[in-house]
């Protein structure tokens, strides 16, 4: 009775004293094993002539890399605090390494030619592509980086390709690739095979080659298919190369390497290490690309003897079209494995998103975030930026329409044929809209024509859905900058204005003077034709006697002022003045006195405008009448609801938050170098002359220069940490349509909410009706 009452109370837990038996059992039995097999057998192997315990320590040592080592840190308190300067990346700060350096051997004949067709094919998938030639004062095409030694000799070329390599890239990348122009280099099969391969150890690998004479031990890598050096290999030949300069006689570079490689170090060339192999093929004369179907073609990472450009893009196209086709099967697989595994889940086929393998569509969780469809015909589209009821579909969108339609009718084809054959009559109607977690989707209702394979034709109306997919995220390599450069602001002052400068120079002092930021101030005081004459009360006295105090109070700073008279004061205009009182280097920040810009908006000043590069113009966050505007704001993210909230980087201190909006129509912030400034006021100059430039600066603002007379890339997103109390900008009638109605519009949409205006007409309705 006891056992059978006993057993009752354990029912519940045998599965898991089971459990418990059995893994201790089995780590038990493992641990026997373990302890039973003695050395490791593959250890001893390697370590034959030292024996077992030698190798296993020489094993040790190479981890030593690897093995992650903790640096305490240390301030002696005597010395002064040094702000520390944090570097632009991370990488750069632990010491990270790019991938891969593509170097090309060009010559004077063929650096505009096969040196550009090279550029044009690859340089797109490699961090750095470098050509080397002996021409002194070669012109470099553009786009292209050409490092001139100024010798054509073989050797001497390559010997100082090498040292050049060691100098400025040694400690930036772990394998440098080295090939000639007329060589075609499959680039994606040459970045995964250095990306397979490991970087601590020495490996010249290539096609190999046997010198005339020598044993089967002693080859080169044939330049001609390219060869790959490696980081270490490289700082242990930079010792030798005036050695093999001067003993080793050769007419071609890369047996001139080859024997360099083997007389001072041992090191053959190879070609496969790790189970990775390096696969060239040599291409016959007269042969055409689009014929050659071998094994060694289709997966060779470089082709050789490219004698022309045109054969050049010949190979590029045949072998796209290679990596095209296996894209597509590989995403074939994929979808059919996807399928099988779905079905095993409990949703099974209604788990199952559309396309295949990729996000399902995005889930709205209130009524703000439901993403909307734009309408769209051939010719119009009837969702406009500026707010119109229709507008013409023209450019890249109208493009992006004939793709679409195009390609739905392709697929209908596919899908049908033969039985069917359908031909476009006309999109009756389209829809579209963009889900940030798939891409642009498409809704098309089509009137085609259905053609059956005796003839017979009928007139169809059918809707497809499409999908465009995001494609994969890339880095844009862009040029360096570090967030060391002084910002010069510039402040243009009216004198309406004048009054409210006094708490822009306090802000000023507590955000950028206090924490000693790397920035300075001038003050542009615009004179009206008939204010601060002589005799008459200066309107800008209170702002030169708050600018004195500042300096008094902060030794070492100096606010400028610049006085300027105008009658219809031109953003441009004023630009010019202050442009030719500073060096061409100098970054400007101009900016409003409603503007507040604080330590992280000057640093993405420093980093978003890049010299001959980039122009920074940031959109403010522009706060709603606080006589409409409630003092509370919903929660929400800005934009979502009837009423945007405050943005995240304003200051509680400043009492209870106010609604407000980015203020998309006003450009009257920006970030740019004085010398790109100038560039494109010169081109402004030289295009428009005398009394059409005149007329034009009154209808231009500097952001407008730079988009319609300069070529750089113009960078415009929403800073949070501009923040702008409301405030009536004064719509000037000479101003040119165009800035006259975005004045409009943003004093107009500033005033506030759709709810507050609503609530706003309601009261006074109701006011006057009693």
């Amino acid at each position: 009775m006891r056992l059978s009452s006993l057993l009752a109370l354990l029912r519940p837990a045998l599965p898991l004293i089971l459990g418990l038996s059995l893994g201790c059992s089995l780590s038990l039995l493992r641990v026997s094993w373990i302890q039973g097999e003695g050395e490791d057998p593959c250890v001893e192997a390697v370590g034959e002539a030292g024996g077992p315990q030698d190798s296993r320590t020489r094993l040790d040592q190479s981890d030593e890399d690897f093995r992650p080592r903790i640096v305490p840190y240390y301030r002696d308190p005597s010395k002064p605090y040094k702000k520390v300067l944090r570097t632009r990346y991370i990488q750069t700060e632990l010491g990270s390494r790019e991938r891969l350096l593509v170097a090309v051997l060009t010559s004077r004949a063929t650096l505009s030619t096969l040196a550009v067709a090279v550029n044009r094919t690859v340089a797109h998938h490699f961090p750095r592509l470098l050509y080397f030639t002996g021409q002194r004062g070669a012109r470099v095409p553009a786009g292209m980086q050409v490092v001139s030694h100024g010798d054509e000799r073989p050797a001497w070329l390559m010997s100082e390709t090498l040292r050049h390599l060691h100098s400025h890239f040694g400690g930036d990348y772990d394998w440098f690739f080295i090939m000639q122009d007329d060589t075609y280099v499959q680039a994606p099969r040459l970045a995964a095979l250095a990306g397979h391969l490991s970087i601590n150890q020495d490996l010249y690998l290539g096609r190999a080659e046997e010198f005339i004479g020598a044993g089967e031990q002693a080859r080169y890598c044939h330049g001609g298919f390219g060869y790959l050096l490696s980081r270490s290999l490289l700082l242990r030949l930079r010792p030798h190369l005036d050695g093999c300069r001067g003993d080793i006689l050769s007419a071609r570079p890369d047996e001139w390497l080859g024997r360099c490689l083997i007389d001072s170090l041992g090191i053959g060339c190879v070609s496969q290490h790790q189970g990775q192999h390096y696969r060239s093929f040599e291409l016959a004369k007269n042969r055409d690309p689009e014929k050659e179907g071998s094994p060694a073609f289709l997966s060779a990472f470089a082709v050789h003897p490219v004698s022309e450009g045109t054969l050049m893009y010949r190979l590029h196209k045949r072998f796209s079209a290679l990596e095209l086709e296996r894209a597509y099967s590989e995403i074939e697989q994929l979808q059919a494995q996807i399928r099988n595994l779905t079905l095993l889940t409990p949703e099974g086929e209604a788990g199952l998103s559309w396309p295949v393998g990729l996000p399902a569509p995005f889930t709205p969780h209130s009524r703000f975030e439901v993403l909307g469809w734009d309408y769209f015909t051939e010719q119009h589209t009837f969702s406009c930026a500026d707010g119109a009821p229709k507008c013409p579909l023209q450019g890249a969108s109208r493009a992006d329409v004939g793709d679409a339609v195009e390609t739905a009718v392709e697929q209908l084809n596919r899908r049908y044929e033969p039985r069917l054959r359908f031909q476009k009559q006309r999109l009756l109607n389209g829809y579209r809209r963009f889900d940030p977690a798939r891409g642009m989707e498409y809704t098309l209702d089509l009137l085609l024509e259905a053609v059956t394979q005796r003839g017979h034709r009928r007139a169809l109306a059918r809707r497809v859905s499409l999908l465009r997919p995001l494609s994969r995220v890339e880095i844009l390599p862009m040029p360096y900058v570090t967030e060391a450069t002084r910002v010069q602001l510039v402040l243009p002052l009216l004198v309406a204005e004048a009054a409210v400068a006094p708490a822009f120079l306090e802000a000023f002092a507590a955000s950028v003077l206090e924490p000693r930021e790397h920035a300075l101030l001038t003050l542009l005081l615009v004179y009206g034709p008939r204010e601060g004459g002589r005799g008459a009360l200066d309107p800008f006295l209170g702002v030169k006697a708050a600018a004195a105090e500042l300096e008094r109070r902060y030794p070492g700073t100096r606010l400028a002022w610049l006085a300027v008279r105008a009658e219809a004061p031109s953003q441009v205009r004023l630009m010019d003045v202050v442009s030719k009182k500073h060096p061409v280097d100098t970054l400007f920040f101009l900016t409003t006195v409603w503007t507040r810009p604080g330590p992280e908006v000057l640093n993405r000043c420093r980093m978003n405008a890049i010299s001959g590069w980039q122009a920074f113009f940031p959109v403010h966050f522009q706060e709603f009448n606080p006589t409409l505007a409630p003092q509370r704001s919903p929660p929400g993210p800005p934009g979502a609801g009837p009423d945007p909230p405050s943005p995240p980087g304003a200051d509680p201190s400043r009492g209870a938050p106010v609604g407000g909006r980015f203020d998309r129509h006003s450009s009257a912030e920006g970030c740019f170098y004085n010398a790109d400034y100038l560039a494109a006021r010169a081109r402004l100059a030289a295009e428009l002359a005398g009394q059409e430039e005149e007329e034009a600066l009154e209808g231009l603002e500097v952001m407008d220069v730079f988009l319609r007379f300069s070529g750089l890339h113009l960078f415009r997103a929403v800073e949070p940490g501009l923040v702008q109390k409301f405030s009536l900008r004064d719509c000037s009638p000479r101003l040119s349509e165009e800035l006259y109605h975005r004045c409009r519009l943003s004093n107009l949409e500033g005033l506030g909410g759709r709810a507050q205006l609503a609530m706003a007409l309601f009261e006074q309705e109701q006011a006057n009706s009693t």
